[in-house]
């Protein structure tokens, strides 16, 4: 990654790992959250993909010390942060989906008062900090800029600027597009890919279309266990020969799903066309050149 002069982000060269083993939760109502997940991450992007309520909120909120698991254990960078809380919160960025502003509070002075609560004491350091930060978000010319009255994009890009305070080792990023027109996405995925070469970034999404952009490594949860992992293109390419299509009178679909495993269907130009994995061509169907939501259809379909 290029750096600016001054800016404190981890060394170069400097790997990060998250190691989770055998991770379990159960809330005080019995639900289980988090059913055995284990899991091994470096540097890079990390997409861990999921429908609402699969327990990727409960996963990260484990991951950074704010709920303690029943069992099993979070290793990051050889420190049990079960045993060591403010080691993890030393070495987290998090960037929430709604990131909360001050009214009235410029963007330079908002960091400010993070960076403090942070614990970066040395004043000049600071400064430097903050301002190489913003610069590096894109934000210089709107420092003294009140956030509430930023877009939605510079307001992520401002979170990325919080986040990156203190140097962390890992980030976690929550649903970070939505909301986002085309441009201020694209803008704001370059910004992550680019910090993801030295530090781990967890992308928790329900959007396909950023895992498969920006993530090397991800993960599909659902109902609080951990479906599949692996590199995107590799699922991809498991599920080659094995997708097909058909347009159907949606009079038909039920009859339909009786027989075939759909894992999608889409309105086309007023068609119906369903979507079905089978390793063998089923009669009238045509193949489909597989992609990552087909891996995550399918694999969403294989929970009971």
């Amino acid at each position: 990654m290029e750096t600016l002069p001054g800016f404190l982000l981890p060394k170069i060269n400097t790997m990060n790992t998250l190691t989770i083993s055998n991770l379990n939760l159960t809330y005080k109502n019995g639900f289980q959250a988090i059913k055995n997940i284990s899991l091994e991450i470096g540097n890079g992007m990390f997409g861990l993909l999921g429908p609402n309520g699969a327990g990727k909120s409960s996963l990260m909120k484990t991951i950074v010390g704010l709920q303690k698991p029943g069992s099993g254990s979070i290793i990051l960078n050889g420190t049990d942060v079960s045993k060591d809380p403010d080691y993890i919160k030393q070495n987290l960025g998090f960037l929430p989906q709604d990131f909360g502003v001050y009214p009235k509070v410029s963007a330079y002075d908002l960091l400010q008062h993070i960076a403090i609560l942070k614990g970066i004491k040395d004043n000049s350091g600071r400064k430097n900090q903050i301002l190489n930060l913003l610069e590096k978000v894109n934000l210089s010319d709107f420092k003294n800029k009140e956030v509430h009255t930023f877009s939605g994009g510079m307001r992520q890009r401002f979170g990325v600027a919080q986040a990156l305070l203190g140097n962390p080792g890992i980030i976690i990023v929550d649903e970070p597009t939505a909301g986002l027109d085309p441009e201020e996405r694209n803008r704001f995925n370059s910004l992550l890919n680019d910090i993801s070469k030295e530090v781990i970034v967890i992308l928790s999404t329900h959007l396909v279309e950023d895992v498969r952009n920006l993530c090397s490594e991800m993960a599909i949860m659902n109902q609080g266990k951990l479906l599949r992992k692996g590199n995107p293109n590799g699922l991809i390419a498991e599920l080659e020969n094995k997708i097909w299509s058909k347009p159907i009178d949606k009079n038909d679909l039920e009859q339909y799903r009786s027989s075939y495993q759909i894992i999608s269907q889409q309105l086309i130009e007023r068609e119906l066309y369903i979507t079905t994995f089978s390793e063998e061509k089923p009669k009238d169907f045509s193949p489909v050149n597989p992609l990552l939501e087909h891996v995550y259809f399918h694999t969403l379909t294989q929970i009971h």
